[in-house]
């Protein structure tokens, strides 16, 4: 028999492939933009709901993504400081989804419409928080919104990410109760 990993291990690998997937999807996303649509107004992230399924899955250990997703972001944009102080601080105003998460509870929160309503909070959170960033960063208000709407099309990508993610067992679950719920049902069929 294997030796069996802790959870902490668990959790620490876990969040390791979703830093990893997180920094491919960002990278291939910028680069892609870069080269097909140089001059499009819009853009497309996966930071909402790749973040939104970390949160989903260990709480605020969402917060590292949600800062990756930004630094990935700019440093293939060739950012500035203050843009790298916008989207990485930015991003983590969507922290304030975890509180709702938590008191809501996150089986209630996880299937049907409260799952992809929580993703979508954790998008516009990360986009009032880049605006908010700006704006304490001496941005004019008259550009805050190009904040939400540069950035509207990956509403579309959320709801879609995460409605599949709903689909897949213990994806987008909390993985504490996936763990158990798959070591009750192993111990339902050996015993």
């Amino acid at each position: 028999m294997g030796k069996r990993r802790t959870f902490d291990q668990y959790r620490r690998i876990d969040l390791a492939l979703f830093a990893l997937l997180m920094a491919v999807c960002e990278y291939v996303i910028v680069h892609a933009a870069n080269w097909w649509f140089p001059q499009q107004p819009f853009m497309v992230s996966l930071a909402g709901p790749l973040t939104a399924i970390v949160y989903m899955r260990w709480g605020y250990w969402g917060a590292i993504h949600a800062v990756e997703a930004g630094a990935v972001y700019c440093l293939f944009s060739g950012a500035t400081g203050e843009q790298y102080i916008i989207y990485c601080g930015g991003n983590l105003l969507s922290l304030l989804a975890v509180l709702v998460l938590n008191r809501a509870g996150r089986e209630r929160m996880r299937t049907g419409w409260a799952g992809l309503g929580f993703a979508a909070l954790v998008l516009l959170l990360m986009q009032g928080g880049r605006a908010l960033a700006a704006f304490i960063l001496g941005a004019e208000p008259a550009a805050l919104p190009r904040f939400f709407t540069t950035d509207s099309l990956s509403y579309i990508f959320t709801f879609v990410i995460i409605w599949i993610a709903q689909k897949l067992d213990g994806i987008y679950e909390d993985q504490k109760h996936y763990l158990l719920r798959i070591q009750s049902q192993e111990e339902e069929k050996g015993g």
